[in-house]
């Protein structure tokens, strides 16, 4: 039996998928799910991702460590704000760092239906398919945070790439044009990568507010080998894919 693959190109669209008992990758590939995987590999103990700027900004009064971004920018509460560069061994190790982005964590925190919820990015693109394909047990729904409820690129990119490498494990199959198209975006781009992207928009906006020096970091594929997991509120290391 093959598992099926179902691509969401936006969160406006989450409302009218069904999550229940199916395993989901939440994708954020500027920044915020790049980011998760670099603190946690650089030994951070936990993230809290909430949705909004005041559950934020309470958790920072109360003596937590944040990461917060609105529009890219760092809020003024915030320890960090949104890049991977910022998110150290030195500063994060051992830490609990709450998260709350304008896209990646509502969209993380909007998918409790599901039975298993994973964090995508190119950073552990081989180490999450492989996970995947060795806990095969589920259909499978890619969430693209996008931008706003909107589509854009760099989420779908990546939600083709791990497509191709899922459907390559034989374990699964493709549900939608969602994923084909998914897919034929990554066709075109995977031979130049970083040429490719340059065209996102949200280069734009950062470069507009000066943290261009994270864009091509979150292009790095494979360059953590972390497959990060939402469980009760909270987002750890993934337990041991099965032998």
């Amino acid at each position: 039996m093959k598992y099926s693959i179902q691509t969401v190109l936006s969160t406006a669209l989450l409302p009218l998928v069904e999550l229940e008992e199916k395993q989901v990758v939440v994708i954020d590939i500027l920044r915020a799910t790049t980011c998760m995987c670099t603190a946690l590999a650089n030994g951070a103990e936990c993230i809290i991702p909430v949705a909004t700027r005041e559950e934020a900004r309470s958790y920072s009064e109360r003596g937590y460590l944040v990461a917060s971004e609105r529009d890219g920018a760092k809020l003024d509460f915030a320890h960090f704000g949104n890049s991977p560069s910022e998110f150290t061994p030195e500063r994060v190790k051992e830490q609990e760092i709450v998260y709350s982005t304008t896209n990646g964590t509502r969209a993380i925190t909007s998918t409790g239906r599901a039975r298993t919820v994973l964090i995508g990015a190119f950073t552990n693109l081989t180490p999450l398919a492989e996970y995947l394909s060795r806990q095969a047990d589920a259909d499978l729904v890619l969430v693209c945070s996008g931008w706003k409820g909107q589509f854009n690129l760099e989420d779908t990119l990546f939600a083709g790439a791990l497509a191709k490498r899922l459907l390559a494990s034989g374990e699964y199959s493709v549900f939608d044009d969602p994923t084909n198209a998914a897919l034929d975006l990554w066709r075109n781009a995977e031979s130049d990568l970083l040429g490719y992207v340059q065209r996102v928009t949200h280069r734009k906006r950062l470069e507009n507010i000066g943290v261009l020096d994270s864009f091509e970091d979150c292009f790095q594929v494979d360059s953590t080998p972390i497959v990060p997991q939402f469980v009760a509120g909270r987002i750890l290391p993934a337990p041991a894919a099965r032998g």
